[in-house]
C-alpha cells in the first residue's frame, strides 16, 4: 500500500473517528453491513472502513455500519460470497475492488458471481495513462509509438488492468512485445529506466506522480482512459484534461474487433472500488442506499482521502454507468478469451 494512500486515510480516519482494525464497532440496531472483499486492513478494507462511516450519516438514525473483510486481494472470494449469501433485503452491501471485475471478464473458474446483475451504490475511479518512450519533439501517433518495432510494453498479466491497454493498442493495429511478470508500478518503472521496456501503462492510484519518473527518461503520456460521465459519455480524464483519450488517439469504429471488450476492460481498469447491493434488492432499500452514498461523496474527510490518492468519488449513476460497460454478449465475451489465447497464449486459470 502506498505512503499517500496510508497518508490519506490516515486523515479520513481522524475525521470520521475511524477505528482502526481490530476494532470493536459500536452495536448497529439499524443492521447494515458492508462486506469488504479483500483481507482485513488491506486496501478493499481501508476503504470500506471510511467510507461505511461516511455512509453512515446518510441513513436514519446515523447508523454505525458493520464493515466485514472476507477473501483475497483480487476480490473474487468476496464476491462469490456476496452474490450466493447475501439476501437482498437491503441491509448489506459490498465494496469490490476493479480486480474482480476482470476476472470475470477473462473467465477465471473461480468466478461464481455476475457484476453485471449489481444494484450500483458509489464507487471511486482512477487514471489509467500510457506512457511511451518518444524522440524529442515527435508527437506520439499510432505509428511514432512503435517507429522502432513492436512496442515493448511492460505489463503485469492480462487479467491485470493491462488489459485495457493491450485490447486499446490491438484496436490500433499498434503492433505490441509484451514483457509479462511486471508486476505492480515500481517494477514496471524499474523496466523502463533500465531500457527493458519502451511503455508502460499506469494504471490505479497516484498516477500523476507515478509518470514524474518515466518523464524524467523519455516517457510521453499518449493517451489515458478518460472518464465515464453519469450519462455514459466518455470523456477526457480530469487529471489529464489535455491527454486524449484512446478513442480520440486514434478514432474506432464501434463495431470493429473487440471494441465492446475493450470499453468493458477499461471500465474495469477505471473503477479503483465500487460499492454494490445484491440483484433485486428491494427498490426503497435501493434508494436508501444511494441517497446515503450522496452524503457519503460529499463527506469532507472521504473527498480528502480520494483527492491523497488521485481518485474520484462517484455517485450511483457514475457507477452505474462503467458497470453498465461490463455487459458483453456471450460471443464478445468469448472472443476476449479466444484473443487472449490465441495472442499471448494465456488462459484464465
Amino acid at each position: 500500500m502506498k505512503r499517500r494512500l496510508l497518508l490519506g486515510m490516515s486523515a479520513a480516519s481522524a475525521a470520521l473517528g475511524l477505528l482502526t482494525p481490530g476494532r470493536a464497532l459500536a452495536d448497529n440496531p439499524a443492521g447494515y453491513a458492508l462486506l469488504a472483499a479483500g483481507p482485513d486492513g488491506d486496501l478493499i478494507s481501508r476503504w470500506a472502513d471510511a467510507c461505511a462511516l461516511a455512509l453512515g450519516p446518510g441513513f436514519p438514525g446515523n447508523p454505525v455500519l458493520q464493515v466485514q473483510p472476507v477473501g483475497g486481494l483480487d476480490g473474487v472470494t468476496g464476491a462469490n460470497k456476496f452474490d450466493a449469501l447475501v439476501v437482498p433485503d437491503g441491509s448489506t452491501a459490498a465494496m469490490f475492488p476493479g480486480a474482480a471485475l476482470l476476472a470475470w471478464l477473462t473467465g477465471d473458474s473461480r468466478v461464481h458471481f455476475d457484476p453485471t446483475h449489481w444494484v450500483a451504490v458509489m464507487a471511486a475511479s482512477n487514471s489509467g495513462v500510457l506512457v511511451v518512450r518518444q524522440g524529442q519533439g515527435m508527437t506520439p501517433t499510432p505509428q511514432t509509438i512503435q517507429v522502432g518495432g513492436a512496442l515493448k510494453l511492460a505489463v503485469d498479466q492480462p487479467d491485470s488492468n493491462d488489459l485495457a491497454v493491450l485490447l486499446a493498442l490491438q484496436r490500433m493495429n499498434v503492433q505490441t512485445s509484451p514483457i509479462f511478470g511486471l508486476r505492480g508500478t515500481d517494477a514496471k518503472t524499474k523496466a523502463f529506466l533500465a531500457g527493458e521496456a519502451d511503455a508502460v501503462f499506469l494504471c490505479g492510484e497516484g498516477v500523476p506522480e507515478d509518470i514524474a519518473p518515466l518523464a524524467a527518461n523519455g516517457g510521453v503520456p499518449v493517451f489515458s482512459l478518460g472518464q465515464m460521465g453519469d450519462d455514459g459519455t466518455l470523456t477526457n480524464d480530469p487529471l489529464f484534461p489535455t491527454l486524449p483519450t484512446a478513442e480520440t488517439f486514434t478514432p474506432l469504429n464501434a463495431d470493429a474487433p473487440y471494441a465492446a471488450a475493450c470499453q468493458a476492460a477499461a471500465a474495469a481498469a477505471r473503477l479503483d472500488f465500487l460499492i454494490a447491493l445484491p440483484h433485486l434488492t428491494d427498490p426503497g432499500a435501493e434508494a436508501l442506499w444511494q441517497q446515503a452514498a450522496l452524503t457519503a461523496v460529499g463527506a469532507a474527510a472521504l473527498d480528502s482521502a480520494a483527492d491523497a490518492s488521485s481518485v474520484r468519488l462517484r455517485t450511483s449513476a457514475g457507477t452505474a454507468a462503467e458497470l453498465s460497460a461490463l455487459s458483453l454478449s456471450p460471443s464478445d465475451q468469448l472472443g476476449l478469451q479466444n484473443f487472449l489465447q490465441t495472442r499471448f497464449g494465456w488462459r484464465a486459470s
